[in-house]
């Protein structure tokens, strides 16, 4: 009986705030911020931006920039990246050793403005250059004046620090 226990308890582990684990494992906080939001196509968003406005979007990012926003805010410069179906990981066994893997492919810049928590604001693992980023939000009609790219407001976002996530070209490094 203890046997069984001591087996089950360890299927249940938790993928930890950065998600190591085989297969993406969102947060319950995320699966339910996700609920009902489109996965940001930057290529549709071009052909009918009002029909994504009227609702919520969610998309993965690094951070190619990060700024001061309004009311606190931080306004965020996103490398548009997609999620692979498998994360990458260093040995096939432990998966201590898989890292949530994105794209290497860029499919566009999207701004966000997200209101950070105290630990992603300031400190080693804050959100910088270089940080992965899901977030799920709204877009409004406005653009970044520099770039024109469209601004997503921020309901929810979970990030990787840099060097706690890697992109597809890690492959040659890690095994599926």
């Amino acid at each position: 009986m203890l046997a069984l226990a001591v087996l089950l308890s360890a299927g249940c582990r938790s993928a930890g705030p950065y998600g190591y684990a085989a297969q993406y494992a969102a947060t319950s906080d995320e699966a339910a911020a996700a609920n009902g939001a489109r996965e940001y196509d930057p290529v549709m968003y071009a052909r009918e931006a009002e029909a994504w406005r009227k609702g919520k979007a969610s998309l993965f990012g690094v951070v190619k920039g990060r700024a001061p926003g309004p009311g606190g805010a931080a306004y965020l410069t996103l490398s548009v990246r997609k999620l692979e179906t498998r994360n990458l990981c260093s040995n096939a066994n432990d998966e201590d050793t898989c890292r949530v893997t994105v794209s290497d492919r860029d499919f566009g810049v999207v701004h966000v403005l997200a209101a950070l928590s105290p630990d992603d604001d300031i400190g080693e693992k804050s959100v910088g250059v270089g940080s992965l980023v899901r977030t799920v939000g709204t877009f409004g009609e406005d653009v970044d004046p520099a770039d024109g790219s469209p601004i997503l407001r921020s309901s929810f976002y979970r990030h990787w620090p840099r060097y706690f996530y890697v992109t597809r070209s890690a492959a040659d490094l890690m095994r599926q």
